[in-house]
């Protein structure tokens, strides 16, 4: 259904109805899909999801959009391949306000590229730079991905937003190696840009300190227990909207037009949710799920080979399924034998997601390659397929550091009791 083209929530669903209709009743698939929708729906901790599009969408209208990349440009752009660590940077900071890899790639790229080139930098390493690092908006909080997985796998999005955080900026920090080697090897990759003066790269601070303050102040309060995850996106819009009163953009255009783009966004994720849950269903009735556990526990693997099988199996489907699909479709086949492996959940969704984001930039499909060239017509799709390549090494040596030292992900979620 999906390579017809079908949307995944609805290519769900149907594959649930039909599966849940053969193997018990037409009529029970249907009560069980009334009931699961329903208690979906009607689920208090879902609101998290709304109220956090709600304040990516708010701080877009606030013109939050090239602020990052350029405080982090007048810092460090007049060094090697200062610009793309400045992208790097920009990727992370308005990954934590948008909390998606396309959105965040998609803006950062329109606001960076143009400033690369003018560098002169190699088109394959400014695409591969942006590509690489738009995968951080899938997992710097607060995630749109996690907040999907903690919902279909019922954990803690409070807990799994903590994880994210060390495995977030290991990633970036991993990139930014990359790129400082990259550039000592060929220096003609990223030329160095003039340098600022230090009253440019103050004021250029001064803009982002409100954004900035209103992050740390909602996952701070997260973190430490001021609020729940449902009250942090409440809180979140609402500082929002004072944001955009703060920076004179509040007007009755931008507030409706966050208003529409949050409800057609949560309406398409609500689907989804709805679908995978009712796939997670009919997997349960299946036994699948089951026997793949007791198979898996048969053969007396241990948890790492079992882990590098499945991250294989990922990398290989993320060739060709987009990755919320991915995550989707193999959570309620894998979290079982994670549970009959005695690991964390809360680990697995990390893991999950970082590898979801490989699939991001991972020929053929990677989506954000697409995204890049959709805005740069002119760059060919092998040539940012080839910028990709050395940050795809970066990333298969941070996923193996993930899977060899998982208190990466654990260690902060285990301060928060």
């Amino acid at each position: 259904m999906l390579a017809l083209g079908l949307p995944i929530g609805i290519s769900l669903i149907l594959v649930a109805l039909g599966g849940l209709a053969i193997l018990i009743s037409p009529e029970a698939a249907l009560i069980k899909a009334g009931v699961v929708t329903f208690a979906t729906i009607s689920r208090y901790e879902l609101g998290v999801l709304p109220l956090f599009v709600l304040m990516a969408h708010l701080c877009f209208a606030a013109g939050a959009s090239r602020d990052f990349f350029d405080t982090a440009a007048r810092f460090v752009g007049h060094r090697r391949g200062g610009l793309a660590i400045a992208s790097i940077g920009g990727c992370a900071g308005f990954g934590a306000i948008s909390g998606s890899s396309l959105a965040t790639v998609a803006t950062v790229t329109s606001v960076a590229l143009p400033e690369m080139r003018k560098a002169n930098y190699a088109p394959s390493f400014a695409t591969g730079a942006l590509a690489a690092g738009g995968t951080l908006g899938s997992l710097v909080p607060p995630s749109g991905a996690l907040i999907v997985f903690g919902i279909v796998a019922e954990q803690s999005i409070g807990k799994l937003f903590a994880a994210s955080i060390i495995p977030g900026l290991t990633q970036a920090l991993f990139y930014i190696v990359a790129i400082s080697i990259l550039c000592r090897i060929n220096p003609a990759l990223g030329p160095r840009t003039a340098r600022v003066p230090w009253r440019e790269r103050m004021a250029g601070l001064v803009r982002v300190i409100d954004i900035a303050a209103l992050i740390l102040f909602v996952i701070g309060g997260l973190f430490i227990g001021w609020f729940t995850p449902t009250e942090a996106a409440s809180v979140g819009s609402a500082a929002a909207l004072l944001l955009c009163w703060w920076r004179g953009k509040l007007t009755r255009a931008a507030v409706s037009g966050a208003l529409d783009a949050t409800l057609r966004t949560t309406g398409m994720i609500y689907l989804v949710i709805i679908g995978a849950l009712l796939f997670a269903t009919f997997i349960s009735v299946t036994g699948v799920a089951g026997w793949l556990a007791q198979a898996v526990g048969s053969f007396h693997a241990s948890p790492t080979l079992t882990i590098v099988a499945m991250a294989v199996a990922l990398l290989v489907l993320g060739s060709f399924l987009d990755g919320i699909a991915l995550m989707l479709l193999t959570t309620p086949i894998f979290l079982p034998i994670i549970h009959e492996l005695h690991m964390s959940p809360i680990w697995f969704g990390i893991f999950l997601v970082r590898t979801m984001e490989i699939g991001f930039v991972h020929p053929p499909l990677g989506l954000n390659v697409y995204v890049i060239q959709g805005i740069a017509k002119d760059i060919p799709l092998a040539t940012i397929f080839r910028g990709i390549v050395p940050f795809l090494i970066v990333d298969f040596l941070h996923l193996a550091l993930l899977i060899a030292v998982p208190m990466l992900a654990l260690w902060l979620p285990g301060r928060m009791g």
